[in-house]
């Protein structure tokens, strides 16, 4: 009678096994659908759906399940959307995330139910030092590091006073932070103009206080539509030869071919800093972009290559513990290692979490097939670590 209890409790033992690892690993993905910041979400989505495509849509010999959720660019309703993918979906990841103020607004709520959260845009200095978290990680940067990259590249250009302009939240206060702390000029004045749903379009009076105040540059932070509507009313108002641009996440991929519609050449020639560009050159990046080109007609944004980043480093960890992510501890130190080929070429994690790499001078330039997209002129940074490392306790 034992002999039979114990071979019926293996045969359930057996057949429960394939149930088990049919289960798909479950990803959530928030990032903005809706209003106007959906021409980022879009990228975002497009590159995870690329990403799933050439992993085959598998992880640890289980398939991938991707739940997308807009977020409507509103801080209330991102934190419904994670609050729906780890209560009700159960997902054993959340990521995405455009916005910090998002971000901040959804993060307790995903860390406190032991579930991994990794940004692959927002980067607030809040996660990056005194709250950083085992279980938060990002694919992007610390908000401040881009900016610092560009303040760098104020001096070196010799410019010795600027005017500047961002949106009124959390990430682009971190960002003024930023050029602040390693410009050695003077600045003239400073405009942090409204942000949100119902986000301020029109900067006529903030451009004509700028040309007045004397600056030899304009530094401004304007991401998804607001970057396009900056840059079209900069250049219409003829500000290229008197206040020269300098800018980080305004001209990009998502703003550019609305720019060449235009015939805004203005723009050509700018100055920005990334840590990434379409024409760098490893074989992870020349498929990815190769890849999105042909299949969507423009080139993707650095919005998408992050999103593309984290859907290869969750593979990579879920790869390398055979797809058993019961233990959170292995899940997390494979996480840590980061052993996957990311498209920026050389990638590792600091203590906190975040990303230590390299920061480039992109230039706006037409390409061989007469699109207008970014190419990379010079390195200001390698192996950067953000400034709030040292606050991480972990």
């Amino acid at each position: 009678m034992k002999k039979l209890v114990l071979a019926a409790a293996l045969g359930s033992a057996v057949l429960a096994a394939p149930a088990v690892a049919a289960d798909p690993v479950k990803i959530g993905f928030i990032t903005s659908l809706t209003t106007p910041a959906a021409v980022i979400g879009n990228d975002m989505k497009n590159s995870v759906e690329l990403a799933i495509e050439h992993i085959n849509a598998e992880m640890g010999g289980r398939q991938v399940e991707v739940i997308f959720e807009d977020d409507a660019f509103k801080p209330e309703v991102g934190k419904q959307a994670a609050d729906k993918l780890v209560k009700q979906d159960k997902v054993d990841f959340v990521t995405g995330f455009i916005w910090s103020h998002v971000l901040l607004a959804s993060s307790k709520t995903v860390l406190d139910s032991d579930t991994f959260l990794i940004s692959t845009n927002a980067g607030p200095s809040q996660l990056a030092g005194k709250g950083c978290h085992k279980n938060f990680f990002s694919t992007s940067w610390q908000n401040d590091q881009t900016p610092e990259a560009l303040g760098e590249v104020l001096n070196q250009n010799g410019v010795k006073s600027v005017y500047i302009m961002a949106p009124n939240y959390a990430a682009g206060k971190d960002m003024v932070a930023g050029v602040e702390r390693t410009f050695k000029g003077e600045i003239k004045g400073k405009d942090l103009t409204k942000w949100g749903a119902d986000a301020q379009l029109d900067f006529s009076a903030e451009l004509a206080k700028a040309k007045a105040s004397g600056a030899e540059a304009i530094w401004v932070f304007y991401p998804g539509k607001a970057g396009g509507a900056f840059i079209q009313q900069y250049t219409q108002a003829g500000l290229q030869e008197s206040l020269p641009l300098y800018s980080v996440f305004t001209v990009d991929a998502i703003s550019l071919p609305k720019l060449q519609e235009a015939n805004l050449t203005g723009v050509l020639g700018s100055r920005a800093t990334q840590h990434w560009s379409p024409d760098m050159d490893n074989p992870a990046n020349k498929k990815f972009v190769g890849d999105y080109l042909a299949k969507y007609g423009v080139y993707p944004s650095y919005y998408g290559q992050q999103s593309y980043d984290a859907i290869m480093l969750i593979k990579s960890a879920v790869d390398a513990v055979g797809g058993d992510l019961s233990d959170k501890d292995a899940v997390r130190a494979a996480l840590e290692k980061a052993d996957f080929d990311s498209v920026r070429g050389a990638f590792k994690f600091g203590k906190n979490h975040f990303p230590i790499e390299n920061f480039y001078v992109r230039e706006a330039v037409v390409d061989s097939e007469g699109r207008w997209t970014t190419k990379i002129v010079g390195t200001v940074y390698e192996n950067a670590v953000d400034n709030y490392v040292d606050q991480c306790k972990m």
